[in-house]
């Protein structure tokens, strides 16, 4: 079971914890809330949502680019973190190998890792994908 939340913590928390028994396993994703409201992940606009990311055990984790238009902006805060950067274009001018600007291609999980890592003071940015990609699995 995959279950979307967003700006709806306290609901979302009281639906689960009365119906836990019926779930036998399952995702959250599109946390937008508290630390106290964590669930699952968070956005990495805010310094608070690093914060938040950091405090995630990294063997409860998984990640994603919340495709399409969900990208790390030069403008939040997790943008600290990126280091890798793809060539783009706008929609109207896309070329065959390039991403298109302002679009969350699947390519750039690869940023959004490096985001995580970095909340989390993570240098193996490898050992920690590793350890991603078996949660995700498991």
């Amino acid at each position: 079971m995959f279950l979307h939340m967003r700006a709806a913590g306290e609901d979302f928390s009281e639906i689960v914890s009365q119906n836990l028994y019926r779930f036998p396993g399952g995702v959250t994703h599109s946390f937008t809330g508290t630390a106290e409201e964590r669930i699952n992940g968070c956005s990495l606009k805010t310094k608070e949502n690093l914060e938040i990311v950091g405090g995630i055990p990294a063997e409860r984790l998984m990640i994603e680019t919340d495709s399409p238009y969900c990208d790390i902006k030069n403008t939040h805060a997790g943008i600290q973190f990126v280091k890798s950067i793809w060539p783009s274009k706008k929609k109207e001018k896309y070329e065959p190998g390039l991403t298109v600007k302002g679009r969350n291609e699947p390519c750039l999980v690869r940023q959004v890792l490096e985001v995580v890592a970095g909340c989390k003071g993570i240098a193996d940015i490898e050992g920690l994908s590793k350890t991603l990609y078996h949660n995700t699995c498991r």
